[in-house]
C-alpha cells in the first residue's frame, strides 16, 4: 500500500479524534469513501449503529456532570459558558445560537442535563469526549451559512431561547442584537445576490427610526422568510400589497422604495 499523503494522514487523524476508532479503521472507511471526513464519519457511525443508547446516555451524563459546579440537573451561566467555550463556542456570534439549538437549552445562560444527553445524542457522532464534541460543532458552525435548513432552525430557535422570563416576545434591543449575531458568518450574510444591498443594515435603520414595540414570534420568522426573498430580489418585485407580509414589513418596503427613489432624484 502507497504511504498516505499529508491530506489523508490529516483526514485520519480528523476521523480518529471524531470517532475514537482506530487508524486502521479510520482509513478504511476514508478509502472507502474517497477521503471524504464526512461521508466516512456518517458511514461509521450508521455501521455502528447498534451500539447501546444506554451505554451512550451514561457517558454523556457523565460528561455533563463533569461541567457542572453542583449537584444538579442544569447548568448555570458560569458553567454553561465555560462548556461552550471548551467546544469552541464564539460566544459573541452566531454559533452561540447553533450550540443552544444543539442542546435545547431553555434560556442562554442555561443548559439541563436531558437537553444535553437527547441534543448530543441526536448527533451521528454523539461521542462524550469534549475534542470529539469540539471537532463536531466546528463541522456544523463551518455548514451553518449555507445550510439553509440547519441556519433555519438555529434562527427560529434563537426567538425560543432568547426571550427573558416568561415574555412572549422579544424587546427590539434584544432582536436587533440577535440579528446581527445570526446575519453575519458563521451565519447568513443578508446581502443582495447582485448589487450586494446590505438588507441588515437598512432593515435595523428602519426599525429604529420607526418601529418601538417588541418583536412578536411572527415578526421574527417572517423577517427570515424576507431575507431570503430579498437576497435573491433586489428590487423586491416579489412583494405585493395583498400578499401576507406582517404590516412592518410592508412598511419597511414602502420606506425603502421611497429612500431608493430619492436617492435617484439627488443623484
Amino acid at each position: 500500500m502507497p504511504p498516505l499523503s499529508s491530506v489523508q494522514r490529516a483526514a485520519v487523524a480528523s476521523f480518529v479524534s471524531i470517532t475514537g476508532a482506530s487508524e486502521k479503521s479510520a482509513t478504511r472507511y476514508l478509502k472507502n469513501t474517497g477521503y471524504k471526513l464526512n461521508e466516512a464519519v456518517d458511514s461509521y457511525f450508521q455501521s455502528n449503529a447498534g451500539a447501546s443508547s444506554t451505554t451512550k446516555d451514561t457517558q454523556l451524563t457523565k460528561l455533563f456532570d463533569d461541567a457542572e459546579e453542583d449537584p444538579k440537573d442544569s447548568l448555570g451561566a458560569d458553567s454553561s459558558m465555560a462548556y461552550l467555550t471548551s467546544i469552541g463556542v464564539d460566544l459573541e456570534g452566531a454559533s452561540l445560537f447553533l450550540a443552544m439549538e444543539l442542546v435545547q437549552a431553555p434560556t442562554i445562560g442555561e443548559i439541563t442535563r436531558t437537553g444535553f444527553v437527547n441534543g448530543w445524542k441526536a448527533q451521528p457522532a454523539a461521542e462524550a469526549k469534549i475534542e470529539s464534541q469540539k471537532q463536531i460543532f466546528k463541522r456544523l458552525a463551518e455548514s451553518l451559512g449555507k445550510d439553509r435548513d440547519l441556519f433555519r432552525r438555529v434562527y427560529r430557535y434563537a426567538f425560543v431561547v432568547g426571550r427573558e422570563g416568561d415574555q412572549r416576545a422579544l424587546s427590539l434591543d434584544n432582536a436587533i442584537l440577535y440579528w446581527e449575531l445570526l446575519f453575519k458568518k458563521p451565519g447568513m450574510l443578508w446581502i443582495g445576490d447582485t448589487t450586494g444591498t446590505d438588507w441588515l443594515a437598512e432593515w435595523i435603520t428602519f426599525l429604529r427610526e420607526n418601529w418601538t414595540r417588541s418583536v412578536s414570534r411572527d415578526m421574527w420568522n417572517q423577517t427570515y422568510e424576507f431575507a431570503l426573498k430579498s437576497m435573491a430580489d433586489e428590487a423586491l418585485s416579489f412583494w405585493s400589497e395583498d400578499g401576507a407580509w406582517p404590516g412592518v414589513i410592508d412598511d419597511f418596503v414602502a420606506w425603502y422604495k421611497r429612500k431608493s427613489s430619492e436617492m435617484d432624484v439627488d443623484a
